[in-house]
């Protein structure tokens, strides 16, 4: 990754008011307190059964407090913030057609919020500009992949994958000390007795990409899991 990448598929969602931050550390897999003006965290949200919703980076500017998720879901992430807003004092926004944001290697300094990537150093900067800009670059995947990073619904099932086996503790995606929030006990539970079994992980392939969903088999011909995301000759696999 060599310049900005805008990223046409991720969008915005605002959170205001002086309950922003309690409001979220009741729903989220990370601590918000960790959070910082040049930090930022990346989380998921989890049905009560600790199973993946959604996951996206936060990071902070002022009062205001910037979710990056999947712009295709967004929608579905706004309604699920409303459901659970009840009486706390915070504004929820939709911001998707506001601003754009771009993966680079280094800082920038001209954008509204730029923060290092959370989840890998080697994914360098994230910024939050006010620009719209609709272009596409296939770096950044080809990137992410090789490091085997999953992407959203692209590589987790909703409601039907539990987030470790999404390596979220590795990519600092989840906090065992915050406190309770939405699917934590599960969570715990997979973590402190060793009881996870899957994985997503990096493959590579050798010929034409298989679709998504395709069976990936061992030389007995036994399912030992699927194809998900995927560029090229590379993938992640569950």
């Amino acid at each position: 990754m060599h310049q900005p990448i805008p990223l046409s598929d991720r969008a915005i969602i605002t959170i205001c008011g002086p309950d922003r931050k309690h409001f979220l550390q009741g729903l989220i897999t990370n601590d918000i307190e960790k959070i910082s003006e040049t930090s930022a965290l990346y989380a998921a949200m989890l049905t009560p059964q600790g199973k993946y919703l959604h996951d996206f980076f936060i990071s902070e500017m002022g009062d205001t407090l910037y979710l990056d998720g999947e712009r295709d879901r967004l929608p579905d992430l706004f309604r699920r913030l409303m459901m659970y807003k009840l009486r706390a004092d915070v504004d929820i926004t939709d911001c998707s057609d506001k601003y754009t944001i771009l993966s680079s290697p280094n800082r920038l300094t001209d954008g509204l919020v730029c923060y290092a990537d959370p989840r890998h150093p080697q994914m360098g900067f994230r910024t939050i500009q006010t620009i719209m800009d609709d272009k596409t670059d296939d770096e950044y995947d080809r990137l992410r992949l090789a490091l085997g990073l999953p992407d959203g619904s692209r590589d987790f099932h909703i409601d039907r994958t539990l987030i470790l086996e999404g390596n979220m503790e590795q990519l600092n995606g989840v906090d065992f000390d915050k406190g309770c929030y939405v699917g934590q006990e599960v969570t715990a539970r997979m973590k402190y007795r060793a009881s996870l079994k899957k994985r997503l992980l990096p493959v590579n392939v050798d010929g034409d990409l298989p679709e998504r969903g395709t069976a990936i088999t061992d030389d007995t011909g036994k399912k030992i899991g699927d194809i998900r995301s995927g560029r090229d000759n590379m993938a992640i696999g569950y």
